[in-house]
């Protein structure tokens, strides 16, 4: 695998492709748990690992998988990983698996986890599929943490808070800004006003681009391309 593969994969797990920001996959656990940073990682995190080992497990097993049962299967070999993860929040991390509740269980039902099992990990060796788990999954997390950090810095005039939960030790008050906050940005309209507006800036972003490449193209070039 060369490197400008990795850059792409990157870039399209990331940007071009990012499950809940151009797919928008997964929009149940990612509107309803990032009221804080601390709770988007964390989730990130564990979906991050089952898409990952899924993909891997799903490619390993595609030769052996009928395609009568095969989403079945799938869901079964998610379901499995789901449960050792939920496991492993319980007893590592009981505060954070108490504070993200169902969420964790529901990772199962995530859109974006058997979408990649059967358009990718169905159809492409070991190695590609984990990768491809590993960047789709980075993607999902990072807006998790990234809507997670937004509004809690709105909701709570601070950052970075209850990281105690996932370091453990005493608990932690993050980067304080103010006392208060805009109690709408954690509520459940902040969520929507959040992924809303994370839409719109990769929207423009991606307008701003074409336009941009567009200018640079030559004028008969360009009017081909209209």
């Amino acid at each position: 695998m060369t490197s400008p593969g990795i850059i792409d994969r990157f870039k399209t797990g990331l940007w071009h492709e990012n499950p809940g920001l151009v797919q928008l996959l997964g929009l149940c656990p990612l509107l309803a748990v990032t009221s804080s940073f601390v709770n988007g990682l964390g989730l990130g995190i564990a979906t991050l690992a089952v898409l990952v080992a899924s993909n891997g497990l799903v490619s390993a097993t595609r030769r052996w998988i009928q395609a009568e049962i095969r989403i079945p299967i799938y869901v079964l070999i998610i379901a499995s990983l789901v449960t050792c993860i939920e496991l492993i929040f319980k007893a590592w991390f009981p505060a954070l698996d108490r504070s993200l509740g169902i969420f964790i269980p529901l990772i199962v039902t995530n859109c974006a986890i058997v979408a990649r099992a059967e358009v990718f990990a169905s159809r492409n060796p070991i190695g590609s599929s984990v990768a491809d788990g590993f960047v789709m999954g980075s993607g999902f997390a990072l807006l998790l943490m990234a809507i997670g950090a937004f509004r809690e810095l709105l909701g709570q005039g601070s950052l970075f808070a209850r990281m105690d939960m996932l370091l453990g030790g005493e608990p932690m008050r993050g980067l304080v800004f103010t006392d208060g906050g805009w109690l709408l940005a954690i509520l459940p309209p902040g969520a929507f006003f959040s992924l809303a507006l994370a839409i719109a800036i990769k929207n423009t972003i991606d307008r701003r681009q074409r336009e941009k490449r567009q200018r640079a193209m030559p004028g008969r070039a360009r009017r081909a391309t209209q």
